[in-house]
C-alpha cells in the first residue's frame, strides 16, 4: 500500500509539472534608430533578432522587442517612448544620439534627452538594467564636439551605473564590405558584428538577471 501511494504521488507530480505554466520570459527593449532597426534589411538580419537567437542558444529566457525607428533622434525617442512603458522592461538597450549629432544638436541636450529616457523607464521598472550603445563621430580627435559626443555615452553610463558598449560600430564603420552602398548602414554581415559587440556586454547582464544575482556593474572608466 505504501509503495502504491508513493507511486501515485510521483505520477501526480509529473502531471502537475507537465501542466505547470512556463515561466514568463524577461523582456528586453531595444530602443534605437536605423542602426538597430536594420535599415534596408530583413528584421531577422538586424542585430536585435540575432541577440534573441544568442539568448535562446544560451538557455536564457528573454523576449526581445526591437522598437527602433529609422532617423530616430533623442527628442523623437522621448515622444515615442510612452506606449512601450505600458509593458514590463527588464533590460533597456538604448542606442540613440548619432542623428542628433549629425544635426549639430548641443551635447548637453543629447545627454539630457537620453537621461530622460532612462529615468522614465526606471520610474516604471525600478529594477531594469540599462545597456548603453556608445557611438562616435568621424572626425579629428581634436575636434571638441566630436570628442564630447563620444564621451557623453561614457558619462551617461557612469551616472546610471549602466553597462556600456564602448562603440556599437566597432569593426564595422568605414569598412565597405560590411556596409550598404551608402557607407553608413551595416549590411547583414555588419549586423552580425554589431550583435557580437552588444552580446559581449549584454550576455553577462542577462545571465546575472536570469540567476537573480542582479547587482549593478562598476561605473565604466572610458574607452
Amino acid at each position: 500500500m505504501k509503495y502504491a501511494v508513493a507511486a501515485f504521488l510521483a505520477m501526480m507530480s509529473l502531471v502537475f509539472a507537465e501542466h505547470a505554466p512556463a515561466a514568463e520570459p524577461k523582456a528586453i527593449l531595444v530602443f534605437g534608430d536605423s542602426l538597430s532597426g536594420g535599415f534596408m534589411l530583413k528584421s531577422s538580419e538586424a542585430y536585435p533578432a540575432l541577440l534573441a537567437k544568442k539568448l535562446r542558444a544560451a538557455g536564457l529566457n528573454f523576449s526581445v522587442t526591437n522598437a527602433s525607428a529609422a532617423g530616430g533622434t533623442t527628442d523623437g525617442g522621448l515622444e515615442r517612448l510612452p506606449p512601450h512603458l505600458k509593458h514590463r522592461i527588464d533590460i533597456l538597450i538604448l542606442e540613440l544620439g548619432i542623428n542628433d549629432a549629425f544635426r549639430g544638436l548641443p551635447i548637453d541636450q543629447i545627454q539630457n534627452n537620453l537621461q530622460q529616457i532612462i529615468d522614465k523607464v526606471k520610474a516604471r521598472n525600478p529594477n531594469a538594467r540599462v545597456v548603453i550603445a556608445g557611438m562616435q563621430l568621424p572626425g579629428y580627435a581634436g575636434d571638441d564636439y566630436v570628442s564630447a559626443f563620444g564621451q557623453l555615452f561614457v558619462d551617461l553610463a557612469a551616472k546610471n551605473r549602466a553597462a556600456l558598449v564602448p562603440y556599437l560600430l566597432e569593426g564595422v564603420a568605414a569598412n565597405p564590405s560590411l556596409n550598404l552602398s551608402d557607407g553608413i548602414h551595416p549590411n547583414a554581415a555588419g549586423q552580425k558584428i554589431l550583435a557580437e559587440n552588444v552580446w559581449r556586454v549584454l550576455g553577462p547582464v542577462a545571465r546575472e538577471m536570469a540567476t537573480g544575482r542582479g547587482g549593478s556593474p562598476e561605473p565604466p572608466v572610458g574607452y
